[in-house]
């Protein structure tokens, strides 16, 4: 679903449609986010607790916390969860609204979460654009396909790393992390 077009970072800060829809800014136009299945929620909390049980402080994990990237005109992205660097954590503190402007650092990872007839959206949009706002780690979770995709920033590009099944997802920035891509998809539970 769209609605309103032209508008600007700050106008989709100020939106309000008295609706509970949840939206994302692509190109100065408002695109309402389909709703979550249940599954794609209980990844996003598997990995919230496993990102705590590593150490992250709950200061730098975000749901629901947007950062503009690049595009033709203003947009916006909400990752599913968004694992805030100490600098990201720090600029963002205070604020009425868990955006990260240009002028912003990024954070050190995003995870994404594949809903069907989504793909094009995670695989190829916010690849480019993630990768244009140099974050570090950027995660496909794919319940779909059965697989995660670990793209780390390298020179302006990202590398990328599938993982299925049994497969240790091996993370840079959290090496302690300890998670098969079956955990996280919840196809293997333990």
């Amino acid at each position: 679903m769209v609605t309103a077009t032209g508008m600007t970072i700050e106008d989709y800060l100020n939106y309000d449609d008295g609706t509970e829809t949840r939206y994302e800014l692509v190109d100065g136009v408002l695109v309402a986010m389909p709703t979550e299945s249940t599954l794609n929620t209980q990844i996003i909390a598997f990995l919230l607790a496993a990102f705590l049980q590593v150490g992250v402080p709950y200061t730098h994990l975000g749901i629901r916390h947007q950062i503009a990237v690049s595009g033709a005109r203003a947009t916006a992205r909400e990752p599913d969860l968004m694992i805030h660097s100490t600098e990201s954590a720090a600029a963002i503190q205070g604020r009425s609204q868990a955006l990260l402007t240009h002028d912003l650092p990024p954070p050190a990872l995003v995870v994404e979460v594949v809903s069907p007839n989504q793909e094009n959206r995670d695989y190829r949009y916010k690849r480019s654009e993630y990768a244009a706002r140099r974050i570090p780690e950027y995660w496909i979770v794919d319940p779909i396909a059965a697989r995660v995709t670990v793209l780390i920033w390298v020179d302006g590009l990202y590398e990328e790393s599938i993982y299925q099944g049994g497969d240790r997802v091996l993370s840079p920035t959290f090496p302690t992390l300890t998670l098969t891509a079956a955990q996280i998809l919840q196809t293997e539970i333990g």
